[in-house]
């Protein structure tokens, strides 16, 4: 099996990375860049607000190995809201979140020797499924991860393949995320408060739990079930 895992330079990324590294896999980071040394790992450069520069990713590359892609670098964009930005977050918000993972998806998945040998894990939110003031374009990438991630597996169904596909909500993890979305002011974002009291109450994930959680899940019996929370998951 090979991982392909996007935004390894930290955070949930980084751990997911180097979990599957401590057992021996190959791993393909995608980034703009990572400390990760280890025989197992390579590497491609890769803004993915840059849509035409992710669009050349694998486009090229033959995958013989069975494939897992976790797509899992994304961004907040501005915690403001809509009527009080300058300019309007969504473009790179969507670029990020949605479009880019949605190309690597297609590059990789066209380019295997056996379809059926690709497992696509999509990093989403439960933000996906509620509107949250100030992270409106968050929120609406996450939403359209979710039902993207879905159609794949149904498209792919249609055709007699059997993908397995995930959207996976990692709960709330100590990362730095966290840190922009704890920093905004309770002007900027009403509910920044309760995110704050999540920190001192030490009730979040660590990076490394969730990566443990994510493993459990992708190693246990797929159902056809797309979406998923990882506090939902025993590692």
């Amino acid at each position: 099996m090979i991982y392909i895992i996007t935004g390894v330079s930290r955070g949930l990324g980084k751990a997911i990375a180097e979990n599957y590294l401590n057992q021996g896999f190959k791993v393909i980071g995608v980034g703009r860049g990572h400390d990760i040394e280890h025989p197992n790992f390579s590497f491609e450069k890769c803004d993915l607000s840059d849509v035409e520069n992710a669009r050349q990713l694998f486009v090229n590359q033959k995958f013989d190995d069975p494939v897992t892609l976790i797509n899992n670098a994304g961004i907040l964009g501005a915690v403001q809201r809509i009527s009080d930005q300058e300019g309007l977050d969504l473009e790179p918000v969507m670029a990020v979140n949605v479009t880019s993972p949605m190309l690597l998806t297609k590059n990789i998945y066209n380019n295997m020797s056996n379809k059926a040998d690709f497992i696509l894990v999509n990093i989403s939110s439960g933000a996906a499924n509620r509107a949250i003031p100030s992270w409106a374009s968050y929120c609406a990438s996450k939403a359209a991860l979710n039902i993207l991630t879905e159609a794949l597996y149904l498209e792919e169904k249609e055709k007699g393949i059997d993908l397995k596909a995930f959207a996976v909500a990692p709960g709330v993890i100590d990362t730095g995320m966290q840190e922009q979305i704890r920093s905004a002011s309770p002007e900027q974002f009403s509910a920044v408060d309760n995110f704050r009291k999540m920190k001192a109450d030490g009730v979040l994930f660590s990076a490394e739990e969730a990566a443990l959680k994510l493993d459990a899940l992708l190693k246990s019996d797929f159902t056809g079930e797309i979406n998923h929370d990882l506090r939902n998951v025993n590692s």
